[in-house]
Protein backbone atom coordinates (compact mmCIF):
# COMPACT_ATOMS: atom_id res chain seq x y z
CA UNK A 1 0.00 0.00 0.00
CA UNK A 2 1.11 3.55 -1.07
CA UNK A 3 1.37 5.88 1.53
CA UNK A 4 1.60 9.50 0.77
CA UNK A 5 2.02 12.27 3.54
CA UNK A 6 1.48 15.94 2.27
CA UNK A 7 2.81 18.38 5.09
CA UNK A 8 2.09 21.76 5.02
CA UNK A 9 4.22 23.33 7.50
CA UNK A 10 7.14 25.22 6.98
CA UNK A 11 9.22 23.77 10.12
CA UNK A 12 11.06 20.88 9.30
CA UNK A 13 11.44 19.38 12.59
CA UNK A 14 8.30 21.33 14.01
CA UNK A 15 5.81 19.69 15.68
CA UNK A 16 3.79 18.68 12.78
CA UNK A 17 6.59 16.81 10.49
CA UNK A 18 7.21 15.05 14.35
CA UNK A 19 4.15 13.89 14.40
CA UNK A 20 4.13 12.86 10.72
CA UNK A 21 7.10 10.77 12.00
CA UNK A 22 5.19 9.43 14.90
CA UNK A 23 2.73 8.28 12.86
CA UNK A 24 4.61 7.00 10.39
CA UNK A 25 6.50 4.72 12.86
CA UNK A 26 3.40 3.31 14.35
CA UNK A 27 1.78 2.77 10.66
CA UNK A 28 4.62 0.69 9.81
CA UNK A 29 5.28 -1.05 13.07
CA UNK A 30 1.45 -2.22 12.68
CA UNK A 31 2.06 -2.72 8.72
CA UNK A 32 4.94 -5.24 9.54
CA UNK A 33 2.81 -7.26 12.24
CA UNK A 34 -0.09 -7.73 9.53
CA UNK A 35 2.74 -8.90 7.05
CA UNK A 36 1.70 -6.49 4.53
CA UNK A 37 3.90 -3.61 3.02
CA UNK A 38 3.73 -0.71 3.44
CA UNK A 39 5.44 2.58 1.62
CA UNK A 40 5.98 6.31 2.40
CA UNK A 41 6.66 9.50 1.08
CA UNK A 42 6.52 12.64 2.54
CA UNK A 43 5.83 15.95 0.59
CA UNK A 44 6.65 18.78 2.07
CA UNK A 45 4.24 21.38 0.47
CA UNK A 46 5.84 24.69 1.95
CA UNK A 47 9.37 23.93 0.51
CA UNK A 48 7.77 22.78 -3.18
CA UNK A 49 7.31 25.16 -5.80
CA UNK A 50 3.46 25.80 -5.46
CA UNK A 51 2.67 29.24 -6.94
CA UNK A 52 -0.40 31.59 -6.12
CA UNK A 53 -3.27 30.94 -8.33
CA UNK A 54 -3.95 33.55 -10.26
CA UNK A 55 -7.79 32.95 -10.82
CA UNK A 56 -7.44 32.35 -14.92
CA UNK A 57 -10.35 29.42 -14.96
CA UNK A 58 -8.02 27.61 -17.80
CA UNK A 59 -7.62 24.45 -15.41
CA UNK A 60 -11.85 24.40 -15.31
CA UNK A 61 -12.14 25.41 -18.90
CA UNK A 62 -9.33 23.63 -20.75
CA UNK A 63 -7.67 21.51 -18.23
CA UNK A 64 -4.92 21.50 -15.60
CA UNK A 65 -2.69 20.81 -18.01
CA UNK A 66 -3.10 24.14 -19.69
CA UNK A 67 -2.28 26.43 -16.36
CA UNK A 68 -0.19 29.14 -17.37
CA UNK A 69 1.78 28.51 -13.57
CA UNK A 70 4.60 25.33 -14.39
CA UNK A 71 5.58 24.39 -11.32
CA UNK A 72 5.24 21.28 -9.23
CA UNK A 73 1.08 20.75 -8.40
CA UNK A 74 1.01 18.40 -11.61
CA UNK A 75 3.41 16.28 -9.75
CA UNK A 76 2.11 16.17 -6.83
CA UNK A 77 -0.92 15.67 -8.17
CA UNK A 78 0.27 12.12 -9.64
CA UNK A 79 1.78 10.96 -6.66
CA UNK A 80 -1.50 11.51 -4.73
CA UNK A 81 -3.30 9.49 -7.97
CA UNK A 82 -0.71 7.18 -7.30
CA UNK A 83 -1.21 6.18 -3.66
CA UNK A 84 -3.94 4.73 -1.62
CA UNK A 85 -3.59 6.95 1.55
CA UNK A 86 -3.10 10.54 1.91
CA UNK A 87 -2.33 11.83 5.22
CA UNK A 88 -3.14 15.73 4.72
CA UNK A 89 -0.97 17.53 7.80
CA UNK A 90 -0.23 21.21 8.96
CA UNK A 91 -0.51 23.37 11.65
CA UNK A 92 -3.37 26.31 12.66
CA UNK A 93 -2.68 29.55 11.74
CA UNK A 94 -5.08 31.95 12.60
CA UNK A 95 -7.80 29.17 13.37
CA UNK A 96 -7.72 27.74 10.29
CA UNK A 97 -4.65 26.10 7.40
CA UNK A 98 -2.11 27.85 6.45
CA UNK A 99 -1.83 29.86 3.51
CA UNK A 100 0.95 27.00 2.29
CA UNK A 101 -2.06 24.51 2.50
CA UNK A 102 -4.77 26.68 1.54
CA UNK A 103 -2.91 27.67 -1.51
CA UNK A 104 -2.61 24.36 -2.34
CA UNK A 105 -6.06 23.62 -1.91
CA UNK A 106 -6.74 25.98 -4.13
CA UNK A 107 -4.42 25.46 -7.24
CA UNK A 108 -6.46 21.79 -7.06
CA UNK A 109 -9.61 23.68 -7.77
CA UNK A 110 -10.33 21.76 -10.81
CA UNK A 111 -10.63 18.76 -8.80
CA UNK A 112 -13.63 19.53 -7.56
CA UNK A 113 -15.41 19.35 -10.89
CA UNK A 114 -13.38 16.25 -11.48
CA UNK A 115 -12.84 14.08 -8.62
CA UNK A 116 -9.66 12.42 -9.60
CA UNK A 117 -9.11 10.55 -6.06
CA UNK A 118 -12.71 8.80 -5.83
CA UNK A 119 -12.31 5.99 -3.78
CA UNK A 120 -8.93 7.40 -1.83
CA UNK A 121 -8.69 7.04 1.46
CA UNK A 122 -7.07 10.12 3.61
CA UNK A 123 -6.03 10.92 7.19
CA UNK A 124 -5.95 14.44 8.75
CA UNK A 125 -3.97 15.94 11.19
CA UNK A 126 -3.83 19.60 12.49
CA UNK A 127 -1.13 21.15 15.11
CA UNK A 128 -2.24 24.07 17.49
CA UNK A 129 -0.58 26.29 19.80
CA UNK A 130 -4.25 26.15 21.94
CA UNK A 131 -6.28 27.21 19.91
CA UNK A 132 -9.42 24.99 18.59
CA UNK A 133 -8.12 22.84 15.25
CA UNK A 134 -12.05 21.94 14.57
CA UNK A 135 -12.26 24.95 11.93
CA UNK A 136 -8.94 24.06 9.47
CA UNK A 137 -9.85 20.37 10.17
CA UNK A 138 -12.98 21.51 8.76
CA UNK A 139 -11.36 23.16 5.78
CA UNK A 140 -9.33 20.55 4.48
CA UNK A 141 -12.23 17.74 5.37
CA UNK A 142 -14.47 19.81 3.16
CA UNK A 143 -11.89 19.63 0.22
CA UNK A 144 -10.92 15.99 0.33
CA UNK A 145 -15.28 15.09 0.01
CA UNK A 146 -15.44 16.98 -2.87
CA UNK A 147 -12.32 15.51 -4.44
CA UNK A 148 -13.79 12.21 -3.45
CA UNK A 149 -11.50 10.88 -0.88
CA UNK A 150 -13.26 9.15 2.09
CA UNK A 151 -11.78 10.78 4.96
CA UNK A 152 -11.24 8.03 7.73
CA UNK A 153 -10.16 10.24 10.26
CA UNK A 154 -9.25 13.97 11.32
CA UNK A 155 -6.65 14.42 14.38
CA UNK A 156 -5.64 17.33 16.00
CA UNK A 157 -2.61 18.33 18.48
CA UNK A 158 -3.00 20.75 20.75
CA UNK A 159 0.80 21.47 20.55
CA UNK A 160 2.19 24.72 21.76
CA UNK A 161 4.90 26.19 20.61
CA UNK A 162 7.17 23.34 20.77
CA UNK A 163 7.32 20.11 22.50
CA UNK A 164 9.23 17.21 23.52
CA UNK A 165 8.68 14.00 21.70
CA UNK A 166 7.29 12.23 24.60
CA UNK A 167 5.05 15.49 25.54
CA UNK A 168 3.97 15.01 21.72
CA UNK A 169 3.46 11.47 22.24
CA UNK A 170 1.53 11.83 25.62
CA UNK A 171 -1.01 14.22 23.71
CA UNK A 172 -1.18 12.05 20.72
CA UNK A 173 -2.73 9.39 22.44
CA UNK A 174 -5.63 10.88 23.82
CA UNK A 175 -8.57 9.85 21.63
CA UNK A 176 -11.37 11.61 21.72
CA UNK A 177 -14.94 10.70 23.34
CA UNK A 178 -16.57 9.87 19.86
CA UNK A 179 -13.52 7.74 19.04
CA UNK A 180 -13.39 5.79 22.36
CA UNK A 181 -17.49 5.38 21.84
CA UNK A 182 -16.81 4.22 18.90
CA UNK A 183 -14.36 1.70 19.89
CA UNK A 184 -16.68 0.38 22.80
CA UNK A 185 -19.28 -0.45 20.01
CA UNK A 186 -17.11 -2.31 18.56
CA UNK A 187 -16.05 -3.92 21.10
CA UNK A 188 -19.41 -5.29 21.49
CA UNK A 189 -20.01 -6.52 18.01
CA UNK A 190 -16.42 -8.32 18.79
CA UNK A 191 -17.67 -10.12 21.62
CA UNK A 192 -21.41 -10.87 20.56
CA UNK A 193 -19.41 -12.82 17.30
CA UNK A 194 -19.14 -16.64 17.15
CA UNK A 195 -15.99 -17.81 18.34
CA UNK A 196 -14.72 -19.33 15.25
CA UNK A 197 -15.76 -15.94 13.30
CA UNK A 198 -13.06 -13.69 11.69
CA UNK A 199 -13.68 -10.74 13.55
CA UNK A 200 -14.17 -12.42 16.90
CA UNK A 201 -10.59 -13.94 15.98
CA UNK A 202 -8.95 -10.70 15.02
CA UNK A 203 -10.20 -8.79 18.50
CA UNK A 204 -9.28 -11.67 20.44
CA UNK A 205 -6.24 -11.83 18.63
CA UNK A 206 -5.49 -7.95 19.52
CA UNK A 207 -6.57 -8.05 23.41
CA UNK A 208 -9.75 -5.86 22.86
CA UNK A 209 -12.38 -8.19 23.87
CA UNK A 210 -11.63 -7.75 27.52
CA UNK A 211 -14.09 -4.98 28.14
CA UNK A 212 -13.36 -4.33 31.69
CA UNK A 213 -9.46 -3.58 30.93
CA UNK A 214 -9.35 -2.37 27.21
CA UNK A 215 -10.85 0.75 26.53
CA UNK A 216 -9.13 2.16 23.31
CA UNK A 217 -6.80 0.22 20.77
CA UNK A 218 -3.92 1.19 22.11
CA UNK A 219 -3.13 2.20 25.15
CA UNK A 220 -4.18 6.39 25.71
CA UNK A 221 -4.28 8.89 28.03
CA UNK A 222 -7.60 10.48 27.50
CA UNK A 223 -9.75 12.00 30.59
CA UNK A 224 -11.14 9.44 32.78
CA UNK A 225 -14.41 10.86 32.72
CA UNK A 226 -14.36 11.05 28.99
CA UNK A 227 -13.17 7.58 28.87
CA UNK A 228 -15.97 6.74 31.03
CA UNK A 229 -18.91 8.45 29.39
CA UNK A 230 -17.76 7.36 26.01
CA UNK A 231 -17.97 3.31 27.28
CA UNK A 232 -21.39 4.28 28.58
CA UNK A 233 -23.01 6.09 25.44
CA UNK A 234 -21.11 3.00 23.21
CA UNK A 235 -22.84 0.10 25.07
CA UNK A 236 -26.13 2.01 24.89
CA UNK A 237 -25.62 2.07 21.14
CA UNK A 238 -24.07 -1.24 20.86
CA UNK A 239 -27.59 -2.62 22.41
CA UNK A 240 -29.08 -1.09 19.06
CA UNK A 241 -26.73 -1.47 16.42
CA UNK A 242 -24.65 -5.10 17.22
Amino acid sequence: MRTLVAQASGRTKGNTARLDSLLETALKAEAAEAGAPLEFETIALAKSDVQFCRGCRSCFDRGEATCPLKDDLLSIKAKMEKADVLILSGPVYVNDVNGVMKNWIDRLAHVCHRPAFAGKTALLLATTGGTPARHALRTMQVALWTWGYRVANSLSCAAGAEMSEAELRRRFLRPSLVSLMVFRIQQAGWRKAAANCLDHAYGNGKGWLDARHCTYFFPHRANPITTITARLIGALVGVFVT
